[in-house]
């Protein structure tokens, strides 16, 4: 049953983790890209409402990913150690940014660029975007590490 909890655990991580984390670290690159275009910005938009609808669909299927991963931790019998409560921490601190600061700024910059006329305004939101989205990567990195390296194991490296 361990095995099986890891693997869906595992999969689903990167099933879901990953092109989430990846479409919302593109999304800055394709807001400049529509910006840049000015009134002509049809593909870049395009662009941005499916990196958009990747990055909230796969957010809610996500939520399945530490639902395993407790499973895991749970049927492993590691669910005490500390390196899980700092994983969960994160998971809960990567989850807030994206339901709080990155998902609603994606929607803020689409409603900007969605509205006629000059799309300028759009280029004071993508840094602060950017930023969170890096640490939003940021954090999920730092838990796949703790998830392999699993400080105080025995198999710990």
């Amino acid at each position: 049953m361990k095995a099986v909890l890891l693997s869906v655990h595992v999969v689903l991580a990167i099933i879901l983790i990953g092109p989430l984390t990846a479409a919302a670290s593109l999304f800055p690159r394709y807001a400049r890209e529509a910006v840049a275009a000015g009134e002509d910005r049809a593909g870049p938009f395009s662009v941005l409402r499916a990196l958009h609808r990747i990055s909230t669909g796969y957010a809610v299927a996500g939520l399945a990913v530490p639902v395993f991963g407790i499973g895991t931790a749970s049927a492993m019998g590691v669910l005490g150690d500390y390196w899980i409560w700092i994983s969960m921490a994160l998971t809960v601190v990567g989850a807030a940014l994206l339901a709080w600061g990155v998902v609603p700024a994606q929607r803020r910059v689409m409603e900007l660029l969605g509205a006629p006329g000059d799309p300028s305004p759009v280029s004071s939101l993508l840094p602060r975007l950017g930023m969170l989205t890096g640490l939003f990567g940021l954090i999920w990195a730092t838990v796949v590490v703790l998830m392999i390296v699993r400080p105080g194991s025995s198999t710990g490296v």
